[in-house]
């Protein structure tokens, strides 16, 4: 049995004696918090139509000069938090209106001052800040030699527990040091592209898999060409709806179209907007809860061509969606549902290569055990091979990985996480076969990574938890949150823990 790695380091560097070589495990001086000043805007409902009938009753009944006072209040005070407050409060009174078919023809002024009573705050990470998952950025301009710069996805949790994913960049230099991007203060939501095409091939999949009615399906996409708009399923779906026989019962079918198209969207933001002002919020009714725990990977199909995938889960408050994300520049981004049999539970993470000409992902359909899925299409995933139980003590709860894969001379580097006594999470890892990642080559027999006695306090405390790493001259870098809270940085020699890992 190979000798296990200390599993408690502290704030210094410790090295781990074992019979091929020392390992280290350096816990470098960079953290990400929360900010509490990182806000965006959303539409706010006091309560219904009516309500918002008497808000537009109330400022139709204030004179210009009111109108014009308030107005300035709103934006002296709101200018400096949003970059552009106007088009905010000009979007939602568009969004009243439409509620509760207000076609009255006000000033601007007054419009925007309704809008303002109909638009509140979200802090986005004024809860915690966590989960990280760090690829190499898609633009590498100006990046010294032996530098990279990296882009980071983080789990941003806010009032009532709401998830949204918000990134973060910087470089990584030939020294190891660690320069982050100062983030934005402004915070951009982003928003649902309208009139996204969908491809009626795998929509017609996808209905089949989540249990639409063959029949129904077959009378709605029978008015439809080989793809189509959101706009134009709309029109096939009302057709649908009066030309069926009374007997059939479609609509709930119906609204089951609408749903699965309403969870497969294209996000959009400008050309001019950072990275670290960008904000997935939850758009749709599967993510109402939030979106937990992005894990990217930057894929190089086999012709080369480079693709950001990222897997997350969906909330609505009973059950887990898994979902993809997929760009090419993180300023147009198309978001899926992943389907098929297999498509279960969390924490999948897709391989950054086909491996024999498929698509691989590594998961956890049952939610205790590691699975290997291979798939001809990135959205469907209907088989799943078991890869690994928990086998050791501080794994006995449940395993799962801890991002996707990275790939080295030697095989796939698949970090994990298990969960010992007092729900205690921890970080491990093991090297799977390059050719068949089913063969497992070696396994870690202790954590790499466990809380410190600093680290276990937080807003979920015994936690030590990553989404993803990455490699770069020698070295993994290893972001980590820490008790749900907030997220820190690791550096190993990947040598020395490939040694462990090879027997």
């Amino acid at each position: 049995m190979r000798e296990g790695i200390g599993s408690d380091f502290g704030p210094r560097d410790i090295s781990h004696k074992g019979r091929q070589r020392s390992l280290k495990v350096k816990r470098l001086p960079v953290t990400f918090r929360s900010d509490i000043r990182r806000v965006i805007t959303r539409f706010f409902d006091p309560g219904g139509e009516a309500r918002i009938r008497n808000i537009v009753d109330r400022v139709r009944g204030l004179s210009g000069g009111q109108v014009d006072r308030l107005l300035d209040e709103v934006f002296l005070k709101f200018r400096t938090r949003h970059g552009d407050i106007a088009a905010v409060l000009e979007e939602n009174y568009r969004t009243a209106t439409t509620m509760i078919a207000l076609t009255d023809d006000f000033s601007q002024n007054r419009r925007l001052l309704i809008g303002s009573y109909l638009t509140a705050e979200y802090s986005i990470e004024s809860a915690a800040l966590f989960n990280p998952s760090i690829v190499p950025h898609h633009d590498q301009q100006g990046v010294p030699a032996g530098a990279v710069r990296f882009i980071m996805s983080l789990r941003a949790t806010g009032e009532g527990h709401v998830s949204s994913i918000v990134f973060r960049t910087g470089v990584i230099y030939s020294d190891h040091r660690i320069q982050i991007d100062p983030p934005s203060r402004f915070t951009k939501q982003v928003r649902v592209v309208p009139d996204k095409q969908y491809e009626k091939a795998i929509f017609g999949r996808k209905l089949t898999d989540v249990g639409v009615s063959q029949q129904v399906a077959d009378l709605v996409l029978g008015r439809l060409g080989d793809s189509f708009t959101s706009a134009q399923l709309e029109h096939a779906i009302t057709e649908t709806r009066a030309a069926a026989p009374e007997k059939l019962q479609i609509e709930k079918s119906l609204q089951d179209i609408r749903w699965l198209a309403r969870s497969n969207y294209q996000l959009q933001l400008g050309r001019e907007a950072e990275a670290s002002e960008v904000v997935i919020f939850p758009q749709t009714s599967n993510e109402s809860h939030g979106i937990e725990d992005l894990r990217m990977v930057r894929f190089v199909d086999d012709d080369g061509t480079i693709t950001y995938y990222g897997t997350y889960s969906a909330f609505d408050g009973s059950r887990v969606l898994p979902q993809l994300i997929e760009t090419r520049d993180f300023l147009k981004i198309g978001v899926h549902t992943i389907n098929g049999a297999r498509a279960q539970n969390k924490g999948m993470a897709i391989f950054p290569r086909r491996v024999g000409g498929h698509y691989v992902m590594c998961s956890r359909i049952d939610g205790e055990n590691l699975y290997i899925m291979v798939s001809d299409i990135v959205h469907f995933w209907e088989s799943a091979e078991l890869l690994q139980v928990p086998r050791a003590p501080w794994e006995f709860v449940q395993i799962g990985n801890c991002g996707s894969p990275l790939e080295t001379p030697v095989g796939w580097l698949l970090l994990t996480h298990g969960v010992g006594p007092m729900r205690t999470y921890c970080i491990g890892a093991m090297l799977l076969d390059l050719a068949d990642p089913l063969k497992v080559i070696g396994i870690l027999d202790e954590p790499l990574i466990s809380p410190t006695e600093r680290e276990r306090d937080g807003y979920v405390p015994n936690v030590a938890y990553s989404c993803g790493a990455m490699i770069h001259n020698g070295q993994l870098y290893l972001p980590f949150a820490t008790s749900d809270t907030i997220t820190r940085f690791a550096m190993i020699s990947l040598d020395s823990l490939l040694s462990r890992l090879v027997p």
